[in-house]
């Protein structure tokens, strides 16, 4: 990664294809989860909607338990983040923690609604005439309806506009390069509504101020080139095209996209704005034509469910809050080697304990991996250098040295080595000949990074207000002294005063005693 400061391209985006660092060829098994057309689920007898579904704070309640509820209705509000809706019409059972959805496995206030059956929308508000609509109109329509990024990343869609919109970038790139193996919900996606994610992407062009949109696919998916080129034919919809990439994982992160379509490197720190380009994800430009179009808050998503440990694996289009056990039943359920549920792909995604966790705006895919597909049998052996990480690895990184800094504490050091620019991709693990489990070595030394940046921001807060404290004590001190000093003065000039009174009643009984001495009268004689 560099930190230099980067030129524009020298040519259109994705005019060439370029290539990164390392990356590998993985067998996809995308094929046995699109056989069938995508379903929406039957309604669950609860479902369970996590607070915290986006990068930032969670958000709070705003229902109550026995609280009645429209599909829709906002039931949790983050004031610089991502708003949570009700996914169904029906009651509200308890606001308590539950299973999250989350690689802590740890537990988190969730809403928990009973669905009425009966569907009833919440009075939606979508713009009537986008075209003339102003963007903030639009981008504040995407905050409204609770936008996330759905690729991963859930950073509020809005925020990412508005910073593209100041940065006033010329290009939006659509990922639908959608490089984990087995996960195939955008894939599908893409196939069954070329036309909206086109619609959304001009939408999203208008309300960041770009010129071009590229969407970006792998190259093996023909069809989905094709949905998308004629959704991208009507007059209204020039400057947008259909770039095939490579299919090297992880092609499909941002950083890595944006080298692809450009042979440029996104500054270290940096976001791809600053080389005036955004990236969205094909299903977030979906759920923003969604949102402006229909007025529809983002309440389900496309997600796959699939591995060798689900009997019959294909797509859905789940509602929010939905739990996993009630997508893998209507998949025939689990087989009998099933040993471990994943959220995610099996490269970047993370093990669950149970079914029970819900579908988040997060979930791409629900993967069920058998003894076969997992390797902890393997055991860890010592590190001999062979510096396979780092050709494989597409930051350009040496995670053999972070290995060692991280291991022995040496923070400040796995810092300046770019431990924040490791993408978590798992290339260095797979092809570790020690089996070193290199990736959870580095969330573990970024956690304790951030651990320590919190602790030092405490520490700093904390000498902050001992020094405000002092100063205001300091203050209060100086102006007790001036008000004593001013008192003083106050007394010292009273007795001035009365002194001069006395002085001048003096003078008048002298002057009266010498003008009675001059007429031989006594002061108090009459005339």
């Amino acid at each position: 990664m560099t930190l230099a400061r980067q030129k524009k391209p020298l040519h259109e985006v994705g005019a060439r294809i370029h290539s990164f660092h390392g990356g590998l060829r993985l067998r996809h098994h995308k094929k046995i989860s699109c056989g069938d057309p995508v379903e929406q689920p039957p309604l669950p007898e609860l479902l369970s909607v996590p607070l915290t579904q986006h990068a930032g704070n969670a958000a709070a309640p705003l229902v109550s338990a026995g609280e009645t509820v429209l599909k829709g209705q906002p039931i949790g509000r983050c004031q610089p983040c991502a708003q949570i809706h009700s996914p169904v019409s029906g009651v509200v059972e308890a606001i308590e923690d539950r299973p999250m959805t989350h690689p802590s496995g740890k537990m988190g206030p969730c809403v928990v609604i009973r669905p009425d059956g009966r569907e009833q929308w919440t009075g939606l508000k979508p713009i009537s005439d986008w075209k003339t609509a102003s963007p903030e109109s639009l981008i504040m329509q995407m905050q409204d309806c609770g936008l996330a990024g759905l690729g991963g990343a859930v950073f509020p869609t809005h925020r990412k506009a508005r910073d593209g919109r100041d940065r006033r970038i010329h290009t939006l790139v659509l990922n639908g390069a959608e490089c984990e193996p087995w996960i195939s919900c955008d894939e599908m996606l893409m196939r069954e509504q070329p036309d909206k994610i086109v619609l959304g992407a001009r939408i999203l062009r208008r309300a960041l101020g770009a010129s071009r949109v590229v969407i970006a696919i792998e190259d093996q998916m023909g069809a989905v080139e094709a949905a998308l080129s004629h959704a991208a034919e009507c007059a209204e919809c020039q400057n947008i095209s259909v770039v095939k990439v490579p299919k090297i994982y992880p092609e499909g992160g941002e950083r890595q996209l944006i080298q692809v379509l450009t042979g440029l490197e996104v500054p270290l720190g940096g976001r791809p704005s600053q080389l005036g380009m955004l990236c969205q994800n094909v299903a977030t430009a979906a759920a923003v034509a969604d949102a402006v179009v229909e007025g529809k808050p983002l309440i389900e998503r496309y997600i796959t469910v699939t591995g060798h440990g689900i009997s019959h694996p294909r797509n859905f289009r789940a509602l929010v809050g939905t739990s996993f056990s009630h997508l893998v039943e209507l998949c025939g359920g689990y087989t009998k080697d099933v040993a471990r549920l994943v959220v995610g792909g099996p490269m970047m995604g993370f093990p669950v304990a149970s079914d029970a966790s819900p579908v988040v705006k997060a979930s791409n895919c629900v993967l069920a991996l058998t003894a076969d597909d997992i390797s902890d049998s393997q055991v860890e052996m010592p590190c001999i250098r062979c510096g396979e990480c780092a050709r494989v690895c597409p930051a350009s990184l040496l995670p053999q040295q972070l290995f060692l800094q991280v291991r022995n504490e040496l923070w400040n050091q796995a810092a300046e080595w770019g431990l924040a620019a490791c993408i978590e991709c798992g290339c260095c693990d797979v092809v570790c000949p020690s089996h070193i489990p290199l990736v959870e070595w580095f969330r573990f030394g970024k956690g304790e990074r951030r651990k320590l940046a919190m602790e030092a921001e405490a520490s700093e807060l904390a000498r902050k207000r001992f020094e405000n404290r002092e100063a205001r004590l300091a203050r209060l001190k100086l102006e007790r002294a001036e008000k004593m000093q001013r008192r003083k003065q106050m007394l010292k000039d009273k007795a001035s005063q009365q002194d001069r009174i006395q002085a001048s009643i003096e003078r008048a009984r002298s002057r009266a005693a010498r003008q009675a001495a001059s007429t031989g009268k006594g002061p108090g004689d009459d005339a």
